[in-house]
């Protein structure tokens, strides 16, 4: 019932001019923010958290601001197969040297990114730039709905890989001379991660990224994507960062912090376009798991 429903979504969203479509998404920013008022006063909390020299006011266009780029990139993904065609012309992509310089070495290389802005349109496009990019993804529920979303996804030449199990299907994409990308903000279960300073506070974090770097000998490539105010889309793509120089404990937890402080460098800058909605800090350290005070 599910994927039926969403195909009648994609059927109705892809027939529809894209002006309008967009205009139906802010809507439903609207709607999910301001009436629903879905998980708002948490997202408030944490945004000011995050900003304590923010106003409230200010808090609170940052959080309006979020759900809005939320209904835009519902939207956005279900009118996929729409935009296919014109999605080149809609994606700017800046920094592109960095890419060709981060595989000269013949190892691949690791794509750092985060739910900043229309994060599928970044995987979505990488195949028009001739970027040969499989991207780390997690499973959906229902199982149906992932099967279709996936299907989705491959129609429009995005390669994937599941985020448990694949580490010998990683290592080949990078054998290959080929991208693997990594979205690197969300919560981790304890088992599963190690803390690093986020926005001022613990946030557990998947040390994958680093230790696939360390062993490969891959570099990582920062690439994020940000919402212009005209509809369009940009992807500023960062000089690559050298591996880890080993996979010891305190190596990656230096990487897993560099890369984390990449993000949230990104997020200060375009905090209304991060999914605030996502609770980042849900894993809290024991005191023994605490990460040591970052120097200032």
């Amino acid at each position: 019932m599910i994927v039926f429903t969403v195909k009648l979504l994609e059927r109705w969203l892809t027939r529809m001019p894209r002006a309008r479509a967009l205009r139906l998404g802010a809507g439903l920013g609207r709607l999910l923010g301001s009436i629903l008022r879905v998980r708002r006063g948490e997202v408030i909390c944490t945004i000011a958290r995050c900003f304590p020299e923010k106003p409230p006011d200010e808090v609170a266009r940052i959080a309006d601001g979020m759900y809005r780029n939320f209904g835009l990139l519902l939207v956005e993904i279900f009118r996929f197969g729409a935009d296919r065609e014109q999605v080149r012309d809609l994606v700017e992509l800046r920094g592109a040297e960095h890419l060709r310089e981060a595989l000269k070495a013949g190892r691949g290389a690791l794509i750092l990114s985060a739910h900043v802005g229309n994060f599928e349109m970044m995987c979505t496009v990488a195949p028009l730039f001739d970027v040969p990019l499989t991207v780390i993804t997690k499973t959906i529920k229902p199982a149906a709905l992932n099967a279709h979303w996936e299907s989705t996804r491959h129609t429009m030449g995005v390669r994937t890989l599941p985020a448990r199990g694949s580490y010998r299907a990683c290592r080949q994409v990078l054998k290959n001379n080929e991208f693997l990308g990594f979205v690197l903000d969300q919560n981790m279960k304890r088992q599963h991660g190690i803390f690093v300073d986020f926005f001022g506070r613990p946030a557990c974090t998947s040390p994958g990224l680093a230790f696939l770097s360390a062993r490969a000998g891959a570099p990582v490539v920062p690439a994020f994507i940000v919402r212009r105010g005209d509809g369009r889309h940009v992807v500023q793509v960062q000089p690559a960062l050298p591996p880890p120089p080993d996979c010891s404990a305190a190596s990656i937890h230096a990487a897993t912090q560099a890369y984390t402080g990449i993000i949230e460098a990104v997020i200060r800058k375009h905090p209304e376009q991060w999914t605030w909605l996502h609770r980042r800090w849900r894993t809290q350290p024991l005191p023994e798991d605490a990460p040591e005070t970052p120097p200032s």
